[in-house]
């Protein structure tokens, strides 16, 4: 037990010093911003097949896309894997290969 206490106290103390600015152990991740648009346009999907196959609302979607809002945490990290590889993701959530679209810009791009 006073190893976890111990664990838990000096992982508090790291946090706390990482937020205080001082030089820490700790490593963060930033997914890069996106242009959510851009994105959405990559699929082929409508804001409406986009929202629904990602689970985003499409009000949230719209705010995204005019720049009102930004997305941030789990969103953002599924919009950077959207944004590199379109395809990919939606044949995983979908189960349906690419649309026409999406692999006449892969055929350019070659």
């Amino acid at each position: 037990m006073d190893d976890l206490f111990a664990s838990i106290k000096r992982g508090l103390e790291e946090a706390i010093a990482h937020q205080k600015g001082e030089k820490t152990g700790v490593r963060l991740f930033k997914p890069e911003e996106v242009n959510v648009k851009q994105v959405r346009e990559k699929t082929g999907l409508t804001q409406e097949q986009f929202a629904a196959t990602f689970g985003i609302s499409l009000g949230t979607l719209r705010h995204w896309e005019r720049g009102d809002r930004r997305p941030h945490g789990p969103a953002l990290v599924l919009l950077n894997a959207v944004a590199r590889e379109p395809g990919t993701v939606l044949r995983i959530l979908t189960g349906k290969r690419e649309s026409k679209k999406m692999r006449g810009e892969r055929e350019k791009a070659a």
